[in-house]
């Protein structure tokens, strides 16, 4: 059943089917694919390949705080030197693209220009469906890319060409939205304490 399916007397009462929501799309995610994941960025991290991330709209700005939260967080207090692109930052190239050739080319088109074999690609997309996404997992498994895709809803034509597919079992942007947000933050957050001597973890915020 579709979250809201009703009309709600208050704010106090949707937020209580709301927190509701947010707990059982937590609890879908694949704690084996999460972990994949995570070794995946591991992995790209330490070899000094490049992570390009992508989104639209609300999954662009979850794409763009996931540069900030992995390039400047990962790296502190653990040596580790992660080299993230967002390919949804830059305004100018994304229009120019979109303007000249095809806004369904605006990911794939930075990707040919920068990416190399042994890269990374993640994506955001809580449809799975969004044609740019759909075409940079395209080119990602045609190039020597592995990936990972965020998706909610059935997964749309995401899912099944990632190399890892982290679903949020969610019929409601924001809450799929919020999942997404979270699985980001417990990659990177898990990644620093994973390189971080064990004694300095509490003294140190997160």
């Amino acid at each position: 059943m579709a979250f809201p399916d009703k009309g709600y007397p208050s704010i106090a009462d949707y937020c209580d089917d709301y927190l509701a929501r947010l707990a059982q799309a937590g609890a879908s995610i694949d704690r084996a694919a999460l972990a994949r994941a995570a070794e995946m960025l591991g992995a790209a991290f330490g070899r000094g390949a490049w992570l390009f991330v992508c989104g639209n709209g609300g999954s662009a700005a979850i794409a763009n705080h996931l540069l900030c939260d992995v390039a400047k967080g990962v790296q502190t207090d653990t040596g580790l030197l992660p080299r993230v692109m967002s390919l949804s930052s830059n305004l100018e190239m994304v229009t120019a693209i979109a303007n000249d050739i095809a806004f369904e080319d605006c990911f794939l088109y930075q990707l040919g220009t920068a990416a190399r074999a042994g890269d990374l690609l993640m994506t955001i997309s809580s449809s799975g469906d969004s044609e740019n996404i759909v075409r940079a997992l395209q080119w990602a498994a045609a190039n020597g890319l592995e990936s990972i895709a965020l998706t909610g809803f059935d997964g749309g034509r995401s899912a099944p060409l990632a190399t890892v597919n982290l679903h949020v079992d969610g019929d409601n942007y924001g809450v799929i939205e919020d999942i997404h947000q979270s699985v980001m933050h417990m990659l990177a957050q898990y990644l620093r304490q994973a390189k971080m001597p064990d004694a300095l973890i509490s003294e140190r915020k997160f």
